[in-house]
């Protein structure tokens, strides 16, 4: 199994970002989704995970109601849409997969990573 994520960059603080994460399976389904980030010098920290079907959908509360995951089916791609980004949304982002479970906001409970993709928000 392997995840591609792609889609960070340099933006302004107040832009928006979507990023993306490609799934290297025949089949999308059954598959629970998370994003974490890890800024430097931190731990990696849960962002937003997602059910197989879309059904239960968690967000860290830090951005909770800016952050959206979303999956498209047809395209083994999960998204991570990021709205009024702040400097400290700077963070190397990684997509995480594991089949089944819950919308897990534990890192360890997943089995598979993307390789990670910057995002960096300037004031």
């Amino acid at each position: 199994v392997q995840l591609q994520a792609s889609g960070g960059g340099l933006v302004q603080a107040g832009a928006s970002l979507r990023l993306s994460c490609a799934l290297s399976l025949r089949t999308f389904s059954g598959y629970t989704w998370g994003w974490f980030r890890q800024a430097p010098g931190k731990e990696r920290e849960f962002v937003a995970a997602m059910t197989w079907n879309g059904g239960s959908t968690v967000y860290a509360d830090s951005v909770e109601g800016r952050f959206t995951i979303s999956r498209d089916n047809t395209k083994n791609t999960v998204y991570l849409q990021m709205n009024t980004l702040k400097p400290e949304d700077t963070a190397v982002y990684y997509c995480a997969a594991r089949y089944g479970g819950s919308a897990s906001r534990t890192k360890d409970e997943y089995d598979y990573w993307g390789q990670g993709t910057l995002v960096t928000v300037s004031s």
